[in-house]
């Protein structure tokens, strides 16, 4: 069944930095997982790069909005190789393929009423480019919720988008669905907003002149939020059915829709839960399975800010892969980050201690043990085991369903907890069975040969499974226990207890040094 998995298209009016690594790594590990799983998978990210803070930012440096969004295009997409990503797409709001499409989906929302023109009158948030009314702007003490700047007062000719002619289905389809958005803290902020009343929202602007032109009246262009939501679609080609001029793109695309999972930050989470949906409904198009909603990434206990000097940007980042490589990096990303409701602390203590405590000490580790021993007590090969894996088997089975479960439910730390959990099960194993000693005795070689192969094949199994996190180390074990032919085969196979054939060639491998 194929999969669809998004990141938010990133604003390109500043350069990539820890939310942007962070959101589109927790994606790609999620998407590596499904395709280990042999799901037919499309990952998509890309940039925003309309709005009228591109413009003041193109304006500020001396350069055209499309020069600067060129500029910070390729930045982001520089970052995705730099990072390893697997994206399978990178849509800009800038190319005809999405301008065309979205024209396309706006003219039929006016041609069945689901925009009409009028008049705002309220007030605006510049840097989160998001209408308040009047009561909503007051319970704000007038302040942005995101960056606490004062909002400015606004009157403008727009047109708008029917919003609370769908109120009730909107309430029906949460009712339905009540686990649409994750974590529930963010569900219950949303229905909570709900229940005061949807107001009608602008969906074009006549102060700025960077955007997508209205439909048959451009003196308009279309607020850089609704551009900017019609991508999870026109990179699949839903707004070209026919083929007029993006060709064969919703043939090629259009199975992936509707996406399993729109991964966001808290801070944009109306769009994506409210106004969203909307617009799907206005369109009739079928809903996205979930949208979840991650917290933001703290430094040191307090709000990241470059004017305090605890901002984590690109060149920090880039010095962290220099140090402790880029697995260490993704994997700090995804078990140690705020994909739930609490913000995370990143801390360069904490991300040295994780790294030794999990990757060096464990993943590192046990590994290192079981085919040091192999190596030293059978020449390298793969023990015969007379027990025919014991109670290990089970056990695998056991963390194999777990990890799957977590991976559906984008639970990453329980998802990375299961191959944990059974190499700290291997490491306590040998030294209780301390093969070392058994070893000594020759008439115990069955014996031995039991407690290593045991402990390859499980080694082996939880290696699969941390794959997502971590694919250039678990490539090196893969191929120190001979594993490569196995790569293209699902997880469902390579999952499977008994692979490592007696006599198969084993490597002793060092996969994280200490640092």
């Amino acid at each position: 069944m194929p999969a669809c998995i998004t990141t938010p298209i990133y604003y390109v009016n500043d350069r990539p930095h820890i939310g942007h690594a962070y959101t589109t790594t927790v994606c790609d590990v999620w998407a590596r997982a499904m395709r280990l799983r042999g799901e037919d998978v499309f990952f998509l990210t890309g940039t925003d790069e309309h709005g009228v803070k591109v413009e003041k930012s193109a304006a500020a440096k001396g350069v055209t909005p499309q020069a600067l969004a060129d500029e910070n295009a390729a930045e982001f997409q520089r970052v995705l190789k730099v990072f390893g990503l697997s994206n399978d797409d990178f849509i800009r709001t800038t190319e005809p393929r999405h301008e065309k499409q979205v024209q396309a989906f706006v003219k039929r929302l006016l041609e069945s009423g689901s925009v009409y023109l009028g008049t705002f009158e309220g007030w605006y948030d510049e840097g989160q480019e998001e209408y308040y009314t009047e009561t909503k702007a007051k319970e704000l003490d007038y302040k942005s919720p995101i960056s606490g700047r004062p909002l400015a007062r606004a009157t403008e000719q727009n047109y708008y988008f029917r919003l609370s002619a769908f109120q009730q289905r909107l309430e029906q389809f949460f009712a339905s669905n009540p686990g649409f958005v994750q974590p529930t803290a963010r569900q219950n902020e949303v229905l909570g907003r709900l229940r005061e009343g949807l107001q009608d929202v602008p969906i074009t602007r006549t102060n700025f002149t960077w955007g997508i032109p209205f439909p048959g009246d451009e003196k308009h262009v279309i607020y850089v939020w609704i551009d900017a939501l019609f991508n999870y679609v026109t990179a699949l080609g839903y707004g070209d059915r026919d083929g007029a001029f993006t060709g064969d793109l919703f043939a090629r695309r259009g199975k992936y829709w509707p996406a399993q999972y729109h991964v966001i930050g808290k801070e944009i989470l109306w769009f994506h839960a409210v106004i969203w949906p909307a617009l799907l409904m206005a369109l009739e198009l079928p809903m996205p399975r979930r949208i979840h909603a991650h917290s933001f990434w703290i430094a040191d206990g307090q709000k990241m800010s470059k004017s305090m000097g605890n901002f984590v940007d690109l060149p920090t980042i880039e010095g962290y892969f220099a140090k402790y490589g880029l697995d260490a990096w993704r994997w700090y990303m995804a078990t140690q980050g705020p994909l739930q409701a609490s913000d995370a602390d990143f801390r360069a203590q904490h991300f040295h201690d994780t790294y030794t405590s999990e990757l060096v000490n464990v993943v590192g580790n046990c590994p290192s043990r079981v085919t040091a021993m192999v190596g030293k007590y059978f020449e390298g090969k793969m023990p015969a085991d007379a027990q025919q894996g014991g109670e290990w088997p089970a056990r695998c089975s056991a963390a194999a369903d777990a990890w799957a479960k977590a991976i559906d439910e984008l639970d990453l730390v329980a998802a990375a907890q299961a191959p944990m959990g059974l190499l700290r099960e291997v490491d306590a194993f040998i030294n209780r069975t301390e093969p070392f000693k058994v070893a000594k005795d020759p008439s115990r070689a069955a014996e031995l040969a039991s407690i290593l192969a045991q402990c390859a094949e499980t080694v082996r199994i939880a290696g699969v499974m941390l794959e997502p996190f971590l694919p250039a180390k678990m490539a090196e074990l893969r191929t120190a226990l001979s594993g490569e032919a196995d790569a293209a085969l699902p997880a469902s196979q390579r999952l499977q207890w008994g692979r490592l054939a007696p006599g198969t060639p084993l490597a002793k491998c060092a996969l994280f040094p200490r640092v």
